[in-house]
Parts: C-alpha cells; sequence; structure tokens
C-alpha cells in the first residue's frame, strides 16, 4: 500500500462516477483538486462533510478547485447520497479498492474492540500540475472546507 506525502505526484487513477462515466486525475490538469476520501453514503459524520463541501462549493470553485468524492460504495449508493443532500460534485466508485490502496487510506480501524478493514477519512489538496500539496488525515468534518483555506492554497 502506498504511503504518499505532500510533494509527490498524485496516482493518477481510472474510477467510474456516480453516473458510470470514467474519470481520471489526469482530466483535471490545469485544476487545483480536492480528492476527498470517506468511508460511507449517507452516515453521520460523511453527510456532514459533504455538505460542508457543497455549502462551500461556489466559493472553492472560484478559488480554482474541483471537489472529487470517493468512497467504496456503488454507483447506486452514490446517486442516492448525491440527490437526497443535492451534492453538486461527483463522486467515484471504488468498489475494487484500487483508489484507497493507491492512496493508503485503506487501513484497519478499530470499533468497540473489533478490528476491520475501512477507509480512513482523508483529503488530499493537488495542486494544477497534480503534486499533491497537503495532506489532511485529521478531517473536522464541519469544517473540512475552512480546513483547506486555513492552508493557504
Amino acid at each position: 500500500m502506498a504511503t504518499l506525502e505532500a510533494g509527490q505526484k498524485a496516482p493518477d487513477f481510472s474510477a467510474k462516477n456516480q453516473h458510470g462515466e470514467t474519470v481520471h486525475l489526469s482530466d483535471f490538469k490545469g485544476q487545483k483538486v480536492i480528492l476527498y476520501f470517506y468511508p460511507k453514503d449517507n452516515t453521520p459524520g460523511c453527510t456532514t462533510e459533504a455538505c460542508n463541501f457543497r455549502d462551500n462549493y461556489q466559493s472553492l470553485k472560484k478559488d480554482g478547485f474541483e471537489i472529487i468524492g470517493v468512497s467504496v460504495d456503488n454507483e447506486a449508493s452514490h446517486q442516492k447520497f448525491i440527490s437526497k443532500h443535492e451534492l453538486p460534485f461527483q463522486l467515484l466508485v471504488d468498489e475494487d479498492m484500487k483508489l484507497v490502496e493507491a492512496y493508503g487510506v485503506w487501513v484497519e480501524k478499530n470499533m468497540y474492540g473489533k478490528k476491520y478493514m475501512g477507509t480512513a477519512r482523508t483529503t488530499f489538496v493537488i495542486d494544477a500540475d497534480g503534486i499533491i500539496q497537503h495532506i489532511i488525515k485529521k478531517v473536522d468534518n464541519k469544517n473540512a472546507s475552512q480546513q483547506i483555506r486555513d492552508l493557504g492554497v
């Protein structure tokens, strides 16, 4: 599994979005990208984070960012999540876990003493040249957009 750091080239990918369209990171060359990984559609923390990005979407777009969410949920789940919360950005399907592996966010978790594998909530801020500028590992769901602004990017 990858261990990525700021300053490295972000791994390119090929993944389907909620409409079954193939998306590549390289499609966004020349744009800054907020690539955020989250555990599960329609769960409290993930909904809070997604809605924070939704509420700040226009100002982030003005700052030159494209927002892309990634989870291991399927297209139908993403479609419901987007529709229910009126999310204006795309969500990528990672059922085969290629993206979570490539970005090093598929990790062992522990809940109530039970260990299991899952997605570590992580945000990658990628510049227009595809270089990782920042990796936010302690995401504040309610203030995810502000965390990015506070980085000064």
